[in-house]
């Protein structure tokens, strides 16, 4: 099976085609960093519009790469939610548009659902029961994966996604956007015992995972020991060195700390860790360390899979295709797509108080 994948949640327009749902036969995507990146931060407006100005060169180029027609495709799958619904709308309306042109089936994908199956084409298949560690800009969530297709939320984070603070944290030091690439490599010339920070736990217990007390707790330390921005040009001090590897261990241990502990009461079978910060090489480093420990095998995606790629898009809409699932051409965004279930009594323990431990 043939299948175009197309995606457009949030600040990269990208198109892929994948065969089978495991070779990704092309791959384009276009970036708007660049756009975004005085700002600090996505601005949802100007993402839009850079979608509307990409979208139809990206996926030219898709089947370009590929060599193949747009008529020989199976389907198509695109990008339903989570994500900004101004950019999401202009990948489903393309998406929408080329199904009802040409006939062909049309499935919407959860996007947190797309980055877990970024690991496909470079890992062996995925063993289940799994788990999946999906950390990234927007999200921050723990899945038991009982078989393909069913997600349980195990953990998530109940303010800032772990992407989220990176970002926020490297902005409160001038260190520029995105934050994760520029704070790892700080942080691998740092002392990571030079600021005890503490990691983040829930007070009614449940292992949920929180950054908006640790991006304070950032703040509060730059305030009281003056520590200044860093110019733009300006080698960062050591001091800022120091400070990046402190949050960065936080970070990581939190995130690897509470997967260890569900994955050896849950005992799955593999470990997938997906989503933007996947490419963070101490997080990759912990998460190997932690599947030894639990005799499992860890699977990444690449780097160029681990930021939003349609490839994963096109992965799981083949899975859902191949199940005979279709969307009707009234398909709309959904910006608050969950993946998984969470009753209501848990969903309301979990807006509970946090505690802090050392």
């Amino acid at each position: 099976m043939l299948v175009l994948g197309i995606e457009s949640s949030c600040d990269e327009t990208a198109a892929a085609i994948v065969r089978g749902g495991r070779e990704m036969v092309s791959s384009v995507i276009s970036s708007q960093i660049e756009t975004h990146k005085r700002f600090g931060g996505v601005v949802p407006e100007l993402a839009s519009r850079e979608h509307l100005d990409k979208i139809v060169p990206v996926v030219k180029e898709a089947f370009a790469r590929a060599g193949v027609g747009a008529r020989e495709i199976d389907g198509i799958a695109v990008t339903q939610g989570p994500g900004l619904v101004g950019s999401l709308l202009v990948g489903l309306s393309y998406a929408k548009a080329m199904a009802f042109a040409l006939g062909k089936p049309l499935v919407g994908v959860n996007h947190i659902e797309g980055h877990i199956y970024s690991v496909v084409f470079e890992n062996p298949p995925i063993e289940y029961p799994a788990f999946a560690l999906v950390v990234s800009g927007g999200h921050t969530n723990l899945f038991l994966v009982p078989e393909p297709g069913k997600y349980k939320v195990l953990a998530r984070t109940r303010d800032d996604a772990a992407g989220e603070a990176f970002d926020k944290v490297a902005k409160m030091l001038g260190l520029g956007y995105p934050g994760g690439p520029i704070i790892e490599r700080l942080a691998r010339e740092g002392d990571a015992r030079a600021v005890p920070f503490s990691v983040p736990r829930m007070g009614d217990g449940l292992p949920d995972f929180s950054f908006s007390g640790l991006k304070t707790a950032v703040s509060k330390y730059v305030r009281e020991t003056g520590l200044q921005p860093v110019a733009e040009g300006e080698t960062p001090a050591q001091a800022v060195k120091d400070l990046a590897a402190s949050f960065q261990s936080v970070v990581v241990r939190s995130l690897v700390g509470t997967t260890e502990k569900l994955a050896a009461e849950h005992r799955p079978r593999t470990l997938v860790v997906a989503g933007g910060v996947a490419c963070n090489g101490a997080l990759r480093d912990a998460a190997d360390a932690a599947g030894a420990r639990l005799k499992i095998p860890v699977y990444f995606p690449s780097r160029h899979l681990s930021t939003d790629n349609a490839a994963m898009i096109a992965a799981a809409g083949t899975i859902k295709l191949q199940a005979g699932e279709r969307a009707d051409l009234d398909l709309n965004a959904d910006v608050s797509l969950r993946l998984g279930n969470i009753d209501a009594e848990e969903d309301a323990a979990r807006r509970g108080h946090i505690r802090y431990r050392k």
